[in-house]
């Protein structure tokens, strides 16, 4: 009796219970090989790819390109290939990414009649046994701009410099796909920049616009905007946007559906309090880098106040503090927020920070960071004043027990013996979890990091 095989969807990182199917890299009746890619799933960390537990001939394929697939229930059916490579009984599928998980159950002996049901116990499940069945929840790909898309496929447009807008979709309703953006790439049909077709074909169908002569038709076509005026130049009545422009609810998914999640469990279970100060930058000798700053001012801190590099257990009230500082970096992208970890900033100089900060930053923006790097970190820092604001209250994320945030730069007068001066100064916020350190210490700690920031290099 030939064997089948039903391979459950793995923990791809830290006991995320779903994952978006991003591509097959198969279909049904195809023959594929052990550790060849099989699928790309978006997890709420990354775009990872999948490999095939077995060789043998594909099944069943659960879901299509934009589904969500619960962690532990069939990704896919194979009909194993004796005569192929195969893994070792209870050989580990190699979808660890990070210490503390469980080991896989060991598969219970089937009865002659229920080999097909009696297979679900995966050893590629690495959250351990579970309980299996069949069920996909399916949901549409995120509609943004009129576009269905879900966010791998987007930062993969970007990345090759193709306006989604201007895709031909062949996804099931309407969603582009990864192979749509990769044609598009192909064949230059949607560079970015250039008008989208739809808007062109409808006006250059006016009469309005065809009576213009050939200069101002081009500028009009460059120029299109909304207007409360006609082709013709009169006024129109003018009405709200329809259900279809705006005002669909979105299905969360990747990593803004991970945010979700993780904000309201900080929000449920810790006790916030912030602080804030201003980091006065006048003696900074020449050009500096800011964020490296910044991370050396931590580590200084947390050598000073341990108590704020530590993680707590709310549940059992202990407290681990860290000998090393490991510096969980927000980065936002247009997909969600990322929290990639510098690892043992304590040990890297100014140089070192920027090159480790660059490459977290390039691994995120082409989605290629392991999930692995996006968690474990001991302390955290939200540099958001490069864009704007002076003082936040930034949400700790357990088990961290605090997170520094960073201001706009400004420019203040400040009193001095004898007058006063004009300094630079940078605005610092210090959340810190009530339950795990005292204000003493907070206070003390803002203080350490608030001198290193002032010295002159």
């Amino acid at each position: 009796m030939t064997a089948t095989k039903s391979f459950l969807l793995p923990d791809l990182g830290e006991g995320l219970p779903d994952a978006t199917i991003v591509e097959w890299y198969v279909k049904v009746g195809d023959t594929i090989r052990l550790d060849d890619n099989l699928v790309s799933m978006e997890t709420a960390k990354a775009v990872v790819d999948v490999p095939s537990p077995v060789s043998g001939k594909v099944l069943k394929l659960a879901g299509a390109a934009g589904d969500v697939i619960v962690t532990g229930t069939m990704l896919a059916e194979f009909e194993v290939d004796p005569s192929l490579p195969q893994r070792a009984e209870g050989q580990d599928t190699g979808h660890h990414h990070g210490g503390g998980h469980a080991p896989a159950a060991p598969a219970r002996t089937p009865e002659p009649e229920t080999r097909t049901e009696a297979v679900r116990e995966d050893s590629g499940t690495v959250v351990g046994a579970m309980q299996s069945s069949d069920a996909v929840r399916t949901e549409a790909a995120v509609a943004v701009g009129g576009v269905k898309a879900v966010p791998a496929v987007r930062a993969q447009a970007r990345k090759l410099g193709v306006d989604i807008a201007r895709v031909r979709a062949t996804g099931a309703d309407g969603v582009v796909t990864m192979d749509d953006v990769k044609r598009a790439a192909a064949d230059g049909s949607a560079p970015i920049g250039a008008a989208r077709p739809a808007v062109r074909d409808v006006l250059e169908s006016s009469p309005a616009f065809r009576a213009l002569p050939p200069e101002p038709r081009r500028d009009v076509a460059h120029n299109t905007a909304r207007s409360t005026l006609s082709q013709s130049g009169k006024p129109m009545r003018t009405q709200p946007p329809g259900a279809v422009a705006s005002g669909q609810p979105e299905q969360l998914k990747g990593v803004r559906r991970n945010m979700a999640r993780v904000m309201a469990d900080a929000h449920s279970k810790v006790v916030p309090t912030t602080l804030v100060d201003d980091a006065d930058l006048h003696a900074w000798i020449g050009k500096q880098d800011i964020t490296a700053r910044l991370v050396r001012a931590i580590v200084t801190a947390c050598k000073t106040v341990p108590a704020l590099n530590a993680w707590f257990d709310g549940e059992n009230l202990t407290r681990t503090q860290h000998p090393h500082v490991d510096v969980g970096i927000a980065v936002d992208t247009d997909d969600g927020l990322f929290v990639p970890a510098l690892r043992n900033a304590d040990m890297l100089d100014g140089a070192g920070i920027r090159t480790a900060i660059q490459r977290l930053r390039a691994q995120v923006e082409d989605r290629s960071i392991p999930p692995s790097e996006l968690s474990g970190y001991t302390i955290s820092l939200s540099n958001f004043g490069m864009f704007a604001g002076r003082y936040a209250t930034p949400v700790v994320v357990p088990p961290c027990v605090a997170i520094v945030g960073a201001g706009k730069l400004s420019h203040d007068v400040v009193a001095v013996i004898g007058g006063i001066e004009v300094h630079r100064r940078m605005p610092i916020s210090l959340t810190f979890d009530h339950r795990a350190c005292t204000g003493g210490e907070a206070a003390r700690f803002l203080k350490a990091l608030l001198d290193d920031m002032a010295s002159p290099n």
